[in-house]
């Protein structure tokens, strides 16, 4: 029972499962846990330079959060064969206190809402469970390996990458662990022998396939699209596989967009993913 819930409830079409569509409001103290990595974006002194109060909270770890009413609604399912659309509109900053607002959208999905502290949109997302099963070809998404020198992050470099190094991750404890850490997230999915993946890891891989490829300055991830194929869990090897499927400016701003495939080992597909990314931005 979920305090404060109700038991009403939705089907999207052709699927069998529940869908509760009254969850409780959430609230998160969001963390910037990448304030040393290489994209300096969530370093204060640097993202002020582009006209941001301080560093931002990563898309991934505002996604991790998102999925917390997701896995409350739709459960494992959602997990399995679930489907979200993902856009960040504003920064979320470093011990903000954020609400996380589910409400039932069209044809059976959800809509999740980040709100800041002073009320307004931060991150929107639409999700689901699938109402059939989708056919991947995985040979359509061949796997080449990372380049030892990365090349400088251009529109000319990156329209010339029919197909982009393929980033792996051993999905063990460890990375369970840290994964739980980095993410605040201490769900039952997520632990134990049989833990799951957490969904974010999935756009975490989208982000590798973007900085293990390309030399990036400071770059913001802004949307992603995700349709779950299939579990993984503990002991698999996931592979992300793609290409650049869309180059583009808005405001100022260079901004890519790509077309990728995660497998479980060489053959076995997890999700598929449009993930977009401002790789070159504009200063303040």
């Amino acid at each position: 029972m979920i305090p404060g819930g109700g038991v009403d409830r939705l089907r999207p079409l052709g699927y069998d499962a529940p869908v509760l569509t009254n969850v409780p409001e959430l609230r998160v103290t969001a963390r910037n846990a990448s304030v040393h990595s290489a994209n300096k974006i969530h370093d204060d002194e640097v993202a002020r330079r582009f006209g941001f109060r301080g560093g931002l909270v990563p898309g991934v770890t505002v996604y991790a959060y998102m999925t917390r009413p997701l896995v409350v609604a739709l459960g494992a399912a959602w997990i399995e064969r679930g489907h979200a659309a993902v856009r960040f509109v504003k920064p979320i900053y470093e011990g903000e206190t954020v609400t996380l607002r589910t409400s039932p959208a069209a044809d059976g999905a959800l809509e999740v809402r980040v709100l800041n502290p002073a009320g307004e949109p931060s991150a929107l997302l639409t999700a689901g469970l699938a109402a059939a099963d989708e056919r991947v070809v995985v040979a359509d998404y061949p796997r080449r390996d990372l380049p030892g020198d990365r090349p400088p992050a251009t529109r000319e470099v990156l329209e010339s990458l029919d197909v982009l190094g393929s980033p792996e991750l051993c999905w063990d404890e460890a990375a369970a662990a840290a994964t739980r850490e980095r993410f605040d997230d201490a769900d039952l999915l997520y632990r134990g022998p049989a833990a799951w993946l957490h969904p974010a890891v999935l756009l975490d891989l989208g982000n590798r396939a973007l900085d293990q490829n390309v030399r990036l300055g400071p770059w913001i991830h802004t949307a992603s699209e995700v349709r779950h194929l299939g579990p993984a869990r503990l002991g698999d090897r996931l592979i992300a596989r793609g290409r650049v499927a869309r180059l583009y400016e808005k405001k100022g701003n260079e901004l890519v967009e790509l077309d990728l495939l995660v497998t479980a080992g060489e053959a076995r597909p997890v999700a598929r993913l449009r993930h977009t990314a401002i790789y070159r931005l504009r200063e303040a």
